[in-house]
């Protein structure tokens, strides 16, 4: 006679049960990632074809393109050495190299001659950077975004965003903003994408600075530094506008300034993204615009810096190649830009990524310009980088190995974390 299970081995299988489910992605991950890493040591990079430096007028002021990061720095440091008053500068990642060092001591001469200087950066992106090198002198006013904001308030999801933010902003003159970090490496390895504005844009970019710095700044450790107050432009720009992704107040229009775009979109949809881990909804909008008729490409690393968030992608992969999505695949660099150009009338330029870390997650920051010459400008762009691609095929896609197969199904639950 068979007896049943008792409660206690029951419970013990469906524990062994849970963990094996909710562990393997994890296990699977961290396995890809070391093997990853090690397969990357040493490899030299790849030279790709760039796109010089190009300026279009927009009302009373004018925005410009780099695609290089070299061409970027040497305009960035430029402007803090020419700073009068104010420099205002907020990075996610700064690393302690040539560039990173450079950009310090440009912020730390300004101060010396008067210029107020206001940095911001994300503690987290740069636990590995030397202590040495994030000490600065006190004549610069430094926020450092902790690692952990919640505090006692370890429910409150609001304060779990990361600072993905890079502004940089002199005087009432020049501010630069995209995807950008600050290091050696992205001045000629990666492909990533800036915008300098100059007019009334400025001060848009100047108040998102003000806003963030209030918001965090009674997380330094000098809890009396005053307030960051602007005075207010009077001047507005109507084509150009920022949106700004704020966890601790629970705004994320980034998401759906992408949807309402894509969704007006009649001619063609152009988008260049480092990390594409969209939702269901976000596909959905694409696949729609696609079976009606417009041009939609998607243009992703071949290989990213990050190997798991390159197989999770995949996910979609399918949906959206049976619609007519068409996926070019970068090679020989990282491609680390967040722009897309839709219609030749709307562009964005900023920090987001299409994944839930950055569009209902972190703290990001993208311009949105509703010009055609500026769209002129971004398809020329996305055309030089459409060169150098690979396009994934539906063929190919779907004659891909079991193995591809199985490892995508096991990664997928990581998505929403992504």
């Amino acid at each position: 006679m068979s007896r049943s299970p008792s409660p206690d081995r029951l419970l013990r299988t469906v524990r062994r049960a849970l963990a094996a489910v909710v562990g393997t992605p994890f296990l699977l991950a961290v396995a890809l990632t070391l093997v990853d890493s090690y397969r990357r040591r040493g490899k030299k990079p790849t030279p790709f074809p760039r796109t010089p430096p190009r300026t279009v007028e927009i009302g009373e002021g004018t925005v410009t393109a780099y695609t290089y990061g070299r061409d970027l720095y040497d305009d960035m440091l430029a402007a803090i050495d020419a700073a009068e008053r104010l420099v205002l500068f907020e990075t996610y990642m700064w690393k302690a190299d040539e560039v990173g060092e450079a950009f310090k001591r440009a912020l730390v001469a300004a101060a010396g001659r008067g210029v107020e200087v206001y940095c911001i950066y994300d503690a987290f992106a740069n636990l590995v950077v030397s202590p040495r090198f994030k000490r600065f002198p006190r004549s610069l006013k430094v926020l450092r975004y902790p690692v952990y904001n919640a505090g006692l308030r370890f429910w409150d999801l609001s304060r779990y965003g990361r600072d993905h933010r890079k502004i940089l902003v002199v005087d009432d003159t020049v501010a630069f903003v995209g995807g950008y970090n600050i290091g050696t490496p992205y001045a000629t390895e990666w492909r990533d994408t800036h915008v300098a504005v100059t007019g009334p844009a400025v001060w848009d970019l100047k108040r998102a600075f003000a806003d963030f710095w209030n918001l965090h700044r009674r997380n330094r450790l000098r809890p009396s530094e005053p307030p960051l107050l602007l005075e207010a432009s009077s001047t507005w720009e109507p084509r150009i506008r920022l949106s700004r992704n704020i966890p601790r107040l629970w705004m994320f229009p980034i998401r759906s300034m992408y949807l309402e775009a894509i969704n007006r979109a009649a001619r063609n949809i152009w988008m260049t993204h480092a990390y594409f881990i969209p939702d269901q909804d976000f596909v959905d909008a694409l696949v729609l615009a696609a079976r009606r008729g417009v041009d939609v490409r998607i243009l992703l690393p071949l290989k990213s810096n990050h190997i798991v968030a390159d197989w999770i992608s995949r996910g979609y992969y399918s949906q959206l190649l049976a619609a007519g999505v068409r996926i070019l695949r970068y090679k020989d660099a990282m491609v680390h830009a967040k722009t897309s150009t839709i219609d030749g009338q709307w562009t964005t330029v900023g920090t987001a990524n299409v994944d839930r870390l950055s569009l209902t997650g972190n703290y990001e920051i993208n311009v949105e310009v509703i010009d055609e010459a500026m769209a002129e400008m971004m398809e020329a762009i996305f055309e030089v980088d459409e060169s150098n691609t690979l396009e994934l095929t539906r063929q190919e896609w779907e004659a891909r190995d079991l193995h591809r197969k199985f490892t995508e199904f096991v990664l997928a639950p990581l998505r929403p974390l992504l």
